[in-house]
């Protein structure tokens, strides 16, 4: 742990380093720092792609949300627009990006790809499920949206828990299954992923683990201590962890590392 925050200090920028604050501390960033990771919100609440031009994505503002959780800021106006946003983007219980988008977007996020939109799905009901998670309500703001999108979900994932979309799909499928009391469904997509997770990259072991965590999953949870051992086993001599997006994003896969093993 002491040479990944060294890591996140050395090559971070301001907003991963207050990142970092918060998540080992809980330090409340500046208002220059969270207005920085707010900004290119678009006016209808939600954030658009590098690849999108201007119209909003629901990729792009599910990465953004995540960002802004590690800095304590769900609860801020621009976070709320952009979930209130994602909830408005629900069809037929699902999630799928804007058609104006088809022709730019990368294969996990095009539009009328049933793989795109299974990941899209879990994606934003991961996030709807954390929102109504941290307000403690009982069927939570977002459960008219989240109990058909549970439904869909279950109703992609095969009997022995096999899904047909990106590695990514499965645990945040996990996870949305897990906080919606589908606690079978959601198992029986964890044992597929403990079978597949010592051939997973650094990257998605984190991200995995992170978003177990993040909906409540035990933390002597067999997964997460299989996920928790293979990151130390990846960890490099400099203290991070390889991202599968370029070096650039190394720092975000080593605070995803980082909030895992809170």
């Amino acid at each position: 742990m002491d040479g990944a925050i060294g890591f996140v200090v050395a090559r971070g920028d301001s907003v991963d380093r207050a990142r970092l604050s918060y998540l080992r501390t809980g330090a409340v960033p500046s208002e220059e720092i969270l207005t920085t990771a707010e900004i290119g919100q678009a006016a209808d609440g939600g954030w658009p792609a590098t690849w999108g031009a201007d119209v909003a994505s629901i990729d792009a503002t599910c990465f953004r949300l995540a960002e802004l959780d590690d800095l304590g800021a769900l609860g801020r106006p621009a976070a709320r627009r952009g979930l209130d946003w994602l909830a408005s983007r629900q069809h037929n219980s699902m999630w799928e990006e804007d058609d104006s988008l088809a022709a730019e977007a990368p294969p996990w996020a095009k539009p009328g790809d049933p793989e795109a939109r299974l990941y899209l799905t879990a994606n934003a009901a991961f996030w709807l499920s954390v929102s109504d998670l941290d307000a403690g309500w009982g069927g939570g703001q977002y459960g008219a949206v989240l109990r058909p999108a549970g439904q869909a979900i279950a109703a992609h994932i095969g009997s022995d828990g096999s899904w047909r979309s990106f590695l990514v799909s499965a645990w945040l499928s996990a996870a949305v299954l897990h906080r919606q009391d589908m606690f079978y469904e959601s198992a029986r997509i964890q044992i597929m992923l403990g079978e597949r997770l010592p051939k997973m990259t650094p990257a998605d072991v984190a991200w995995m683990a992170s978003a177990l965590r993040r909906v409540g999953v035990a933390v002597d949870d067999w997964l997460l201590t299989a996920a928790r051992r293979r990151l130390a086993e990846t960890q490099r001599s400099d203290g991070g962890w390889t991202s599968d997006d370029g070096e650039a994003f190394d720092v975000h896969t080593t605070l995803a590392a980082i909030r895992a093993t809170r």
